[in-house]
């Protein structure tokens, strides 16, 4: 299987979409209702419906080449951050924010350890 996209809740698509577009999702679909995005890399999909209801526990990871450089632009652009870039202990490098409708997004770097952790199941290396 691969992961072919994600959707998340928003209260206002069109302040939803402007937040995806700043973090450089490219649109791909706009509805009143709706709203889908192709990833800055790779060939993933990512889309927004309208819910005027409750937030729930979504949680979106973006991974990033250059972590600490893709905060600092989107800071730049008037994003703002509940976490800055951070070494965890699982080893990825994270920073948090959320967007218009308060879904959380994990900006990260994990490298070789996305994958292949040194505590992974199989034992296999990258």
């Amino acid at each position: 299987m691969r992961l072919n996209q994600i959707t998340v809740p928003a209260g206002d698509i069109a302040a939803s979409a402007a937040f995806y577009k700043t973090l450089g999702f490219r649109q791909i679909v706009a509805a009143a209702h709706y709203a889908r995005f192709e990833a800055p890399e790779g060939d993933a999909t990512f889309s927004i419906a309208l819910d005027q209801g409750a937030v729930g526990g979504t949680v979106v990871y973006l991974e990033c080449d250059d972590l600490d450089a893709t905060v600092a632009r989107l800071k730049s652009s008037g994003i703002a951050f509940i976490s800055d870039p951070k070494d965890e202990s699982w080893l990825w490098r994270e920073a948090r924010m959320r967007d218009p409708f308060g879904n959380e997004i994990c900006l990260y770097h994990a490298g070789k350890n996305r994958r292949f952790p040194p505590w992974r199941i199989d034992g296999r290396q990258a």
